[in-house]
């Protein structure tokens, strides 16, 4: 059970990480995709540009959302 928990937490981190906005996000958009394959609503070369556009935009705004804090971080001094 120890290494089944192990297991599952190495998997949480690798794919959660430093922020789970991103993993949220890319879930909701494959999911989306998913869901607009099994309706045949798309051709699949614009439905799969369309998917990695939406990855991408998910990466860029988690990075806009985090600039401003990285701006705001206080700059360190070398010691004297």
């Amino acid at each position: 059970m120890r290494y089944l928990k192990a297991f599952a937490r190495f998997w949480f981190d690798f794919l959660v990480g430093e922020d789970w906005r991103i993993a949220a996000g890319v879930v909701a958009v494959l999911g989306a995709g998913g869901l607009l394959v099994s309706a045949d609503a798309l051709p699949e070369t614009l439905l799969v540009l369309l998917v990695a556009a939406a990855i991408v935009l998910v990466v860029v705004a988690s990075v806009l959302r985090s600039a401003p804090a990285l701006r705001r971080a206080p700059a360190r001094r070398p010691p004297p």
